[in-house]
């Protein structure tokens, strides 16, 4: 059950990432320039090549079909990226996000019974799975859900390109094992982004700075959500690399442990760091994500058992 702590720990993360970008960010989403900076930083991982024979493996060059897999996973994260900031850009956070919760997890699992065949889960772990699916769509609507065509297009092929960056990073850690397959990624990912640069378009999208930009008063924050926002992904990537195949719907079902941690967090920065963070809350509100909050925790208790 490594996988289910790590999975829990990289969800803690994300949620401080998120209240850092919910801090820092004003306005719209900008697609190009979001996925510009989380692609460049991927070329960190390569720091861990230094300490290879520490953490237990040796570094080299894969081989076969490993490079396909590699290419293809990086092909598939960097456009999943755009996507998801391209929709959140266009359409409200509440129209996007539960569409692609419901709809990710479901596709991991049809994906995993192509790939690897039928996956069988137990009659507890099937119940974990729909109330932590559950949990995880209802705590993360802000607002009246309001679904239109476009909106669930855009939703739906995030969710795919998303889903297939589980199976693809999933058959490079078969393969290679953990830290190998996700420096290999993570550098492939760098090399896409670099290679989008020669797109005038891409390019300008990536250094428009009328928008505004961090800001000195906030470098320390922007830091520490990187931060945390990568040790999240190194998290989420070894859970994915230690569980069975048939749990990788699981991982992602788990997500309303994130959107459990960031309420939280709001709500008390909201009580006590209004001038910081404030964000309404009401009753209703309250209500609905308690709801929701009971959903993840029985599904995350009914998992363990």
């Amino acid at each position: 059950m490594l996988w289910f702590i790590a999975t829990c720990f990289s969800y803690f993360f994300y949620s401080l990432s998120s209240l850092g970008d919910k801090i820092i960010l004003a306005g719209p989403a900008k697609p190009k320039e979001y996925t510009f900076t989380v692609g460049m930083s991927s070329i960190l991982a390569i720091l861990v090549i230094p300490f290879a024979s520490l953490l237990g493996f040796n570094f080299g060059l894969p081989q076969g079909m490993q490079w396909l897999w590699i290419v293809l996973d990086a092909v598939v994260y960097i456009l999943g990226l755009y996507c998801l900031f391209s929709a959140l850009d266009r359409f409200e956070v509440s129209r996007v996000m539960p569409a692609i919760g419901a709809s990710q997890p479901i596709l991991i699992f049809i994906l995993t019974c192509c790939f690897w065949g039928f996956q069988v889960l137990r009659i507890n772990e099937i119940i974990a799975f729909a109330m932590l699916l559950i949990g995880g769509i209802i705590i993360s609507i802000d607002k009246s859900l309001k679904l239109t065509k476009d909106s669930l297009k855009i939703s739906f092929l995030t969710a795919v390109l998303f889903s297939l960056d589980y199976v693809f990073s999933k058959m490079v850690f078969l393969d290679l094992g953990f830290w190998q397959g996700f420096i290999w990624i993570r550098i492939f990912s760098f090399l896409l982004v670099i290679f989008l640069l020669l797109s005038k378009e891409f390019r300008e999208g990536c250094f428009d700075n009328k928008k505004g930009g961090v800001g000195k008063e906030n470098l320390f924050l922007f830091i520490f959500t990187q931060i945390a926002g990568g040790a999240a992904t190194v998290l989420q990537s070894w859970a994915i690399s230690l569980a069975p195949v048939a749990y990788l719907a699981v991982i992602n079902s788990m997500r309303g442990v994130q959107y459990v941690f960031l309420f939280i967090m709001t709500a008390l920065m909201t009580y006590f760091l209004p001038k910081v963070l404030k964000e309404e809350i009401s009753k209703k509100i309250v209500i609905q994500k308690i709801v929701a909050i009971l959903l993840v925790c029985a599904g995350l208790v009914i998992f363990s058992i």
